[in-house]
């Protein structure tokens, strides 16, 4: 049995002797070269806080003393210290997550994994256990990178504000985030790891002086005095001192008899205090080191001799096709630049960088500073595209809507890793954009569906000089293209049906699941339209006349289905008085679990299989209702109200969405009040459509029986689906009371709230 073996929590590790941490330090590199090689990970970050992570949890009594690691991929040893030793499924589903969580242990804190977060809440707990008079420290271990972040400088200023406020700092100094730390403040620690031959000549000059005869004592007194000013000179460490904190360092951070002792002095000091820890990422796996990209920062799965992946290769990634459409792009337009937050490599820049030095900036882990300079680019004449996960775009929101649209700047935005991106967890899903950017005046989305647009609305993008725009697609191989067999307006109609039942709207990566579902529902008898909007903000004057030939729209999007694409499509039909019920299928207002991305897709009912399913019986309930299938004419839809259209419109008459003779038109009539959605199971995720949306058209109605629909119930041909009865979408009745509004009953289990679906208001 190894030592790592024994450990079951921190305590163990106090016994041990210096050799035995040795040890164990070289166990847990093996451990986890191989554990992470088996599933995938962040690898090279965590092979260079073994030491470190002994240390802080030999010096400290977490829970007790409160352990916040910015950013959280650096916790894998913190999990292996704490007790969580099975990282069979790591990052999979149902196995441990990739950062920290608190579900997984009272060890952990913050979850969110968004750098230069841990000071502030530092911060927060140190005033707290102060004003509660609890003992115990607070330790943020921050990397390096994630000072390039201005939240840590405000929190830094905060902190030292309190002189005699325990809180101790562990710089982990790698020189990295993802990619080599840049700026300012990467120079200034650069600075402090070649102090050692100051010491070194101090000492050699106070032995001469002193050795001077007559004026030898008072010179070295008067150079002893201006020791602080030499000192930072030589070693800049006074900025932080100036702030108020006291400094230690910087130490070997592979040494964790030097780590403990520097940990020991700032745990007996009653204030705060900095201890700088110079680290090396990738540490004891010669790969990782000798990886300049990244030092293997993340690595999907692979043997860990060879370094060959496990998985055989996918097609190109949405991320590759970016990059080397920009690389083109730029070599046609030299006002064409590029931004990114810290992620030059994972955002696909590599290329460009390479090609164009002097027209490219990484600006650190700062997103607001990125989108702000950004339009200070455009109003210089430049067109900027800034890059960043999706996920990171929702620190700069104010930033976008006041410095970026309020002014016009011609500035693209290309949001990488969007919608659901599985085994990163919660913080690191792309899922608000659309909900939360559908208010920013002006703003234009693009959700390509292949690759092939991903190209053709980059370019249209970076057309536009007179307002912000904004590209979106998800961390995965892109598939084939999907061709259009028609364009109406800016509308792309990927398939038309014999019979015009349902609108399928498409957003982006959806198409191929909005082909396969309107393939099983015309296997049903029930015609599709499949449309991709492609620009999908603002909603294309061209779609509520498609939407008014048919009885349904469903609109299908990865993202949130709170005032996302779906709500956006609801209102432009209010407006063109297109009385038609619009479905909305997306990801529940919910933080999503680690998992493949496929299966969280299956979890949430984003499949054909579900998909078609709930329009389905949606369409059955309503003819259980008494909604005819085709009623007579009676208004002629007419179009949203003018505006500009979205890049990439083409001059197409409206009209060739509009209804035929005999097929359905719009006729007026109130909407109804949604009743209130019960809150889900506690643990359960939401999966299915709300059966508020069916209750509003099926409950109170007459079914086929004469019998009104209960709320939550379903329907089969008109009549009420007795338990254990087979619904119009295959889906089993079960036995006990109905689901209330808002929810949808599983057989066997618990109520758990809906979310795929709700009609259309106003």
């Amino acid at each position: 049995m190894t030592i790592l073996e024994t450990i079951r929590g921190p305590r163990d590790l106090k016994a041990l002797s210096e050799a035995g941490t040795g040890r164990v330090a070289e166990e847990i590199r093996e451990f986890l070269v191989h554990a992470v090689a088996r599933t995938g990970g962040h690898l090279g970050p965590n092979l260079g806080v073994v030491e470190l992570s002994i240390a802080l949890h030999r010096v400290f009594e977490s829970p007790v003393d409160r352990i916040l690691w910015d950013t959280g991929h650096q916790s894998y040893v913190h999990k292996l210290l704490t007790g969580r030793q099975d990282f069979s499924k790591l990052r999979g589903k149902g196995g441990l997550s990739g950062y920290p969580s608190r579900e997984e242990s009272e060890h952990d804190v913050i979850e969110n994994s968004h750098a230069s977060t841990a000071l502030g809440w530092a911060d927060g707990l140190a005033k707290a256990r102060q004003v509660r008079g609890e003992k115990g420290h607070v330790v943020a271990v921050v990397g390096d990178g994630a000072l390039t972040g201005g939240m840590a400088w405000e929190a830094l200023n905060n902190i030292a504000a309190a002189k005699d406020r325990p809180l101790i700092i562990v710089v982990n100094d790698n020189e990295r985030s993802y990619a080599p730390t840049i700026g300012g403040l990467a120079d200034h620690l650069a600075a402090l790891r070649t102090t050692d031959g100051y010491e070194k000549a101090l000492a050699w000059g106070k032995d001469v002086l002193l050795r001077t005869p007559v004026v030898g004592g008072t010179l070295y007194e008067s150079l002893h005095g201006a020791k602080k000013g030499f000192k930072d000179a030589f070693a800049p460490q006074g900025m932080f001192e100036d702030l108020g904190l006291k400094y230690v360092g910087p130490i070997d951070g592979h040494d964790t008899g030097a780590v403990e002792s520097a940990l020991r002095r700032a745990k007996r000091f009653h204030g705060p205090v900095l201890v700088h820890c110079l680290t090396e990422k990738g540490r004891g796996y010669e790969p990782a080191l000798a990886h300049e990209e990244d030092h293997f920062h993340t690595v999907g799965a692979m043997d860990p001799l060879t370094c060959e992946p496990l998985a055989p290769p996918g097609g190109p990634s949405w991320t590759s096709v970016f990059g080397d459409e920009i690389v083109r792009i730029g070599e046609e337009r030299d006002d064409v630049v590029a931004i990114t937050a810290a992620m030059l490599h994972p955002v696909g820049l590599t290329k460009f960088a390479e090609r164009f030095p002097g027209r490219v900036w990484d600006v650190g882990i700062a997103e607001q500073h990125a989108a702000v300079s950004a339009a200070g680019l455009a109003t210089g004449g430049l067109h900027p595209v800034v890059a960043v996960y999706a996920t990171f775009l929702n620190r700069a929101f104010d930033q976008l809507l006041m410095d970026v649209a309020l002014h016009r700047c011609g500035v693209t935005f290309v949001l990488d890793r969007a919608g659901v991106t599985g085994a990163d967890g919660a913080s690191h899903n792309g899922m608000w954009d659309l909900s939360v950017l559908q208010v920013v005046p002006g703003l234009r989305i693009a959700a390509p569906r292949d690759a092939g647009q991903l190209r053709a609305q980059l370019r249209e993008a970076v057309a536009v000089d007179d307002a912000p725009t904004l590209l979106r697609f998800p961390k995965e191989s892109v598939g084939p293209d999907v061709p259009a067999v028609d364009r109406v307006g800016g509308v792309d109609v990927l398939h038309r049906g014999e019979r015009a039942d349902v609108l399928l709207v498409a957003v982006g990566v959806m198409a191929p699941v909005c082909l396969r579902a309107a393939g099983l529902l015309e296997a049903r008898g029930i015609g599709c339209t499949v449309v991709d909007p492609r620009w999908v903000k603002p909603v294309d004057p061209a779609l509520p006349p498609l939407a008014a030939g048919h009885r349904m729209v469903a609109v299908v999007e990865d993202n949130s289905r709170a005032a996302g694409v779906g709500a956006a499509v609801a209102l432009a039909l209010g407006d063109a008085e297109v009385d038609v019920p619009v479905r909305r299928f997306g990801i529940p207002e919910q933080f999503l679990a680690h998992a493949k991305r496929s299966e969280v897709l299956a979890d949430i009912g984003l499949t054909p299989v579900e998909i078609a399913g709930r329009i389905s019986a949606s369409l059955a309930l309503r003819d259980a209702a008494g909604s005819p299938r085709r009623r007579p004419a009676t208004k002629r839809a007419r179009p949203a109200p003018a505006g500009r259209g979205a890049p990439g419109a083409r001059e197409t008459d409206p009209a060739a969405g509009t209804p035929t003779p005999g097929e359905r038109a719009v006729t007026e009539r109130a909407p109804r009040k949604a009743p209130p959605a019960r809150r889900h199971t506690a643990g359960r995720a939401a999966t299915g459509e709300q059966a508020a949306t069916e209750a509003r058209e099926g409950a109170g109605a007459p079914t086929g029986a004469g019998k009104p629909a209960t709320a939550g119930e379903r329907t089969v041909a008109g009549k009420r689906a007795a338990a254990g009865e087979r619904t119009a979408d295959g889906e089993q009745a079960v036995d006990g009371p109905p689901a209330a509004a808002g929810e949808r009953r599983v057989a066997g289990g618990p109520v758990a709230k809906t979310h795929v679906s709700e009609e259309k208001q106003g």
